[in-house]
C-alpha cells in the first residue's frame, strides 16, 4: 500500500521547471577567473587553456542556453532576451574554438575555403540545430527585434580585432549600461580606434565598415556614423581640440584592417 500511495503522489505532483538564472551566474563566473584585462581596460584576452580545463562548467553553462524553449524566451522582457542572446554567443563562440584549442591560431582556422566558422551548426538553441550567424544576424539583428547597434561591441568573435570580452556576463538589469561602457572601451582603445590629429585623419575598426547601416538607421539615436564617433569623441581622442574636430566631422575617415588573432592569453598579445 505504501508504494502504490508513493507511486499515486509521484503521478499527481506537478512538476516544477527550474527558472532560467537570469544572472548567468554560470558563465559569469567562468569569465571573472579567466578574462585577463589588458590595456588600461579597453581589451582582453581569455584563457583558453584554463576554460578548458574546466570544461564541465562551461559545458553545463551551454546545457542550460539549449534547454531554453521558445515559448519561455518569447515570454521574457526585452532586455533578458537581448542579454541572454549575447551570452549565447559568446560562450558558444568559446565552445566551438575550444573544439580544435591549441591546435590554431584564429577563429577563422575552423573554417575552410567554401565553410566559415560562422556557419558551422554546432549547437541547438530555442529547439533548433544553429550556428553563429543565425544568432548575430538572424536573431539579435533582425530588423525589429532589438534594433540595438551597440551589439557590435558587445558579441565577440575570438579575435584581437574584436571589442573586448568582457570578465562578467550581460544581464537586463544592467543591460543598458553595460553595452554604453562597451563602445566607449571599444572606441578608446587606440590600436583599434584612433584620430591622427597631425593628418587629420580618425581611423576606426573594420566593423564600422561592415556595419555602417546599423549606425545609420536612428536605433536608440543612432543616425550616421559620423554622429556615432561625435558621440563617443571623449573616448576617441586625447584633447579637446581634438575632440571638437571629431564632433564637427573634420576629419577624413579610413578603416583599419582587422586582426583575425586568437585572443588567447597565451599569445601575449
Amino acid at each position: 500500500m505504501g508504494r502504490t500511495w508513493l507511486l499515486i503522489l509521484l503521478l499527481t505532483t506537478p512538476v516544477v521547471a527550474v527558472a532560467f538564472d537570469h544572472g548567468h551566474g554560470a558563465w559569469d563566473a567562468l569569465l571573472q577567473r579567466h578574462v585577463v584585462v589588458v590595456d588600461g581596460g579597453h581589451a582582453s584576452q581569455l584563457d583558453y587553456a584554463g576554460v578548458k580545463a574546466e570544461g564541465g562548467e562551461l559545458r553545463g553553462y551551454l546545457d542550460e542556453l539549449s534547454k531554453v524553449s521558445t515559448a519561455a524566451f518569447q515570454a521574457w522582457s526585452r532586455p533578458q532576451r537581448l542579454a541572454f542572446l549575447i551570452n549565447a554567443y559568446n560562450a558558444f563562440t568559446v565552445e566551438l574554438v575550444l573544439t580544435r584549442y591549441p591546435d590554431l591560431d584564429s577563429i577563422r582556422d575552423l573554417g575552410g575555403l567554401f565553410r566559415s566558422p560562422w556557419k558551422k551548426r554546432f549547437f541547438t538553441l530555442l529547439g533548433e540545430e544553429r550556428h553563429l550567424d543565425e544568432v548575430e544576424h538572424d536573431m539579435i539583428r533582425a530588423p525589429g527585434a532589438y534594433d540595438e547597434p551597440r551589439i557590435h561591441a558587445a558579441v565577440v568573435c575570438a579575435s584581437i580585432g574584436c571589442p573586448m570580452l568582457p570578465p562578467r556576463a550581460f544581464v537586463a538589469e544592467e543591460l543598458e549600461a553595460q553595452l554604453e561602457a562597451a563602445m566607449a572601451r571599444f572606441l578608446g582603445h587606440r590600436r583599434r580606434n584612433r584620430f591622427d590629429a597631425a593628418t587629420g585623419t580618425l581611423y576606426v575598426s573594420r566593423i564600422f565598415d561592415w556595419y555602417g547601416a546599423d549606425f545609420a538607421r536612428g536605433h536608440q539615436g543612432f543616425d550616421s556614423l559620423a554622429a556615432t564617433f561625435a558621440r563617443y569623441a571623449d573616448a576617441l581622442a586625447d584633447t579637446p581640440g581634438e575632440r571638437q574636430r571629431i564632433r564637427a566631422g573634420d576629419y577624413r575617415l579610413r578603416f583599419l584592417d582587422y586582426d583575425w588573432a586568437l585572443n588567447d592569453v597565451a599569445g601575449g598579445r
